[in-house]
């Protein structure tokens, strides 16, 4: 199903309908709205590393900025069924991502890039990595032998990922971009310039005041909150974990060649 090349704005909306990725996606409406109230109610796990204090402690006003941001349903009396992310906003995420790695890779800049959701979008950020090399960007080697309560913080394919049991794992949480970022400045080694990431990897980048942006579903506000605080760069929304991870390929594709990096990888 995925087409070939380096599709057209219309070409990647409609297949991002197609496969899933927006339009009606599989996470249903009663998720959303939990993960919605958890994150107001201050569950800290739905904060993917950022700091809230009392921002954000009415769902309503997280269901506003989803409804603008992602194209969920902005009815709070929906309770139930299918709910949507907005093709044309995730390729206007997609457009403000390849401008900011535009950026990086006309300054040469330092890039790490990492995901807590292995299974969707390892591939993803590969081919974004290599792509930056490409064009002349250090890709951050992480510091060996780094460590969370939940596993072992490993850099696979030019990605920063979490392993337990010899096995990538998913997760939300911070903790290990905070483990990669503590232990850069204990070496003396400089922070990245830019984070391309997901989850709390990107969330709590953004938090310590790194240029970071992100990937982000439709039951995870806080990427979108913190973008339209302005502590995070950008936040593109998607389903993260679609049937084929080579559905994601017309996207990266799309991605690359607006950032002028075209298909380096």
């Amino acid at each position: 199903m995925p087409i070939s090349g380096t599709p057209s704005r219309a070409e990647l909306v409609d297949h991002l309908v197609r496969t899933r990725i927006a339009g009606e996606v599989a996470t249903p409406r009663e998720n959303n709205l939990s993960h919605y109230r958890q994150l107001a109610n201050g569950n800290r796990h739905f904060w993917f590393g950022l700091e809230f204090g009392d921002r954000w402690t009415d769902e309503q006003d997280v269901l506003a900025v989803m409804a603008e941001r992602v194209g969920v349903n902005d009815d709070p009396e929906y309770r139930y069924g299918q709910d949507t992310i907005d093709a044309e906003l995730t390729v206007d995420g997609l457009e403000r991502l390849a401008g900011r790695l535009r950026k990086a890779a006309e300054g040469r800049q330092r890039v790490l890039l990492a995901t807590g959701h292995p299974g969707g979008l390892l591939e993803v950020h590969h081919r974004t990595a290599a792509a930056l090399r490409a064009a002349g960007c250090e890709i951050v080697v992480i510091p060996d032998r780094l460590q969370t309560d939940e596993g072992y913080v490993m850099q696979f394919a030019d990605v920063a990922v979490l392993e337990h049991g010899a096995t990538l794992w998913h997760t939300h949480s911070g903790e290990p971009m905070k483990a990669i970022l503590t232990a850069l400045e204990l070496e003396g080694r400089p922070l990245p310039d830019l984070v391309v990431a997901d989850h709390g990897w990107a969330g709590y980048a953004a938090q310590h005041g790194v240029d970071a942006a992100g990937y982000a579903d439709c039951n995870d506000p806080a990427l979108f909150l913190a973008e339209s605080e302005g502590t995070l760069q950008v936040a593109v929304p998607l389903d993260d974990h679609v049937v084929s991870p080579r559905y994601y390929d017309p996207m990266t594709a799309y991605l690359l060649d607006r950032a002028g990096l075209g298909e380096r990888a």
